[in-house]
């Protein structure tokens, strides 16, 4: 039977040295659940593990994605699921690990096909100014309103389509959570239950953790990541703090305030991250801020050891 176990929670929680320490000890592979770090480049952006983190163990999906192609919980699911089958077949635990939760929902749960793309309406939809989108879609669909980022243009998007090409609301047709933007549904109860634990920390504690690694970005070079980057899709463009970046660069914004919208960005996200974990897994909590790094890289091994041993 598959060895899959998860290792998921918030940014800046440690989660990638913990994983990576983790299957230095029980000889198994990272296979990496985020959403950015599966792109190629902005490496400091989207918090890569650094040279001495891939050395501990092999790491999967991470820097394989160019930075101009779309990329959500469907293709990833497509890629993932093969690479912790490979990683089966050689008789090694494969570990999953990241911070985007409907990735980790599409390999938990699989999916299930939403409504497919019609082009034409696509292009209506592009064409109408974001307030419109917002207006049409309480409307149609006053819970998914309620959830989603209504800044989010692709996001909206692809929620009014859905309603439009059902005749239902989206809300409807993605009991258990589903990214409006992707192509995909989460299927609840598709596959077997999930072994994982949930990592978190204490909220001053993670707070200050992703305020000091916002500002060692930017003392290691982010500012020049960013201006080489080039062209990055829809997507990938959702990397927090490529927008605050670009604005530095054209002059919009001042390098603290910059900062300092990296900084809120961030602890806002990790705050949504929590709250989608405590909602939609049933992985076990363990909170690091009363651990030390060995004594939590201990407890997970010897879970693991314990679950793989039952499955």
């Amino acid at each position: 039977m598959t060895r899959v176990f998860f290792i998921v929670g918030p940014t800046a929680t440690g989660k990638s040295n913990l994983a990576a320490d983790v299957a230095f000890e029980l000889g198994a592979e990272v296979v990496s659940a985020d959403a950015f770090q599966v792109y190629r480049g902005l490496d400091l952006l989207s918090a890569k593990p650094n040279a001495a983190t891939f050395a501990k163990a092999p790491h999967h999906l991470i820097g394989t994605i160019p930075l101009s192609e779309e990329m959500n919980a469907e293709k990833f699911r497509r890629v993932a699921s093969p690479a912790m089958d490979e990683i089966n077949s050689r008789g090694k635990l494969a570990i999953v690990v990241g911070g985007s939760g409907l990735y980790i929902k599409a390999l938990t749960h699989g999916l299930a096909r939403l409504p497919s793309l019609d082009l034409n309406l696509r292009e209506k939809l592009n064409a109408m100014s974001l307030d419109d989108l917002r207006s049409d879609l309480a409307k149609l669909d006053p819970e998914t309103a309620r959830k989603i980022d209504l800044k989010n243009r692709r996001r909206l998007v692809r929620a009014v389509e859905i309603c439009l090409l059902s005749g239902k609301p989206a809300s409807a047709l993605v009991a258990g959570g589903v990214d409006p933007g992707n192509s995909a549904d989460i299927r609840p109860g598709s596959s077997p239950p999930a072994r994982g634990i949930f990592v978190f920390r204490e909220r001053e504690e993670l707070y200050e953790r992703i305020n000091q690694r916002v500002k060692s970005m930017f003392k290691c070079g982010v500012i020049e990541e960013v201006r080489a980057a080039g062209v990055t899709s829809a997507t990938a463009s959702q990397m927090i703090g490529l927008r605050e970046i670009r604005e530095l660069l054209a002059g919009k914004q001042s390098l603290t305030q910059c900062i300092a919208d990296i900084q809120q960005s961030t602890r806002r996200y990790a705050k949504r991250q929590l709250t989608w974990f405590r909602r939609q897994t049933s992985f076990s909590p363990l909170n690091l801020s009363f651990l030390t790094h060995n004594e939590a890289v201990k407890r997970i091994s010897l879970r693991m050891l314990s679950e793989a041993g039952t499955r």
